[in-house]
């Protein structure tokens, strides 16, 4: 007998006429091919947990989803698995009826998967983070200010990208012209003394 949890049978119940019988298949294909499976309810959805998520099911208004945690790692040669991001969708699209489904064989090779995934306590690599640019752009007006002075030049060019930024920014976002002066006034005392715009929020 398989060890359901109370709140997962509450949500097929309150589910549309059309997606509890699509629901309740699979959840029987999840436990024949997993038996050690754990049911659990996450951001209000039914989760099926072994060794970490395995897969979730959910059901909208008009369609039902079934999602593999880590979908990216499993194997799909006839490309069964949507490639889709529309997350609600799930890894088999949007399922209307047990007719959208692929074979139970399939789905149960799929869950297998799954399982030996996490047994192996494979994890998705992490997406690599975007590199930010180093070359900050010097609006023209400050370029120009700069020239102006040069002890207040060389210390802006010294600085680091991201002392730079900090200056910049702080121009860019005033809201009006006689802001904008005010700062560049003061910015040009703060670079001949060598100073960063957040030199007073520093450890000295």
């Amino acid at each position: 007998m398989p060890a359901v949890n109370k709140q997962v049978d509450a949500y097929i119940a309150k589910s549309a006429d059309f997606a509890k019988p699509v629901l309740i298949h699979l959840r029987e294909l999840v436990h024949k091919a997993c038996p050690e499976v754990e049911e659990k309810i996450k951001w209000g959805f039914p989760f099926f947990d072994y060794k970490g998520p395995l897969c979730n099911m959910a059901a909208f208004k008009q369609h039902c989803s079934f999602g593999f945690w880590k979908a990216s790692l499993l194997k799909d040669e006839k490309g069964i698995l949507s490639e889709k991001k529309d997350e609600a969708a799930g890894s088999l699209g949007k399922i209307t009826s047990i007719k959208d489904l692929p074979s139970d064989k399939v789905i149960i090779e799929f869950i297998k998967q799954a399982k030996k995934i996490n047994d192996d306590g494979i994890k998705v690599p992490a997406k690599p983070k975007p590199k930010e640019t180093k070359e900050i752009v010097t609006p023209p007006y400050v370029t120009k200010l700069l020239a102006k002075n040069k002890k207040a030049k060389t210390a802006f060019n010294n600085f680091s990208p991201s002392h730079r930024k900090e200056y910049i920014q702080w121009f860019e976002e005033a809201k009006t012209e006689e802001t904008r002066n005010k700062r560049l006034a003061q910015a040009i005392e703060w670079l001949e003394e060598g100073k960063p715009r957040n030199w007073k929020y520093m450890k000295k």
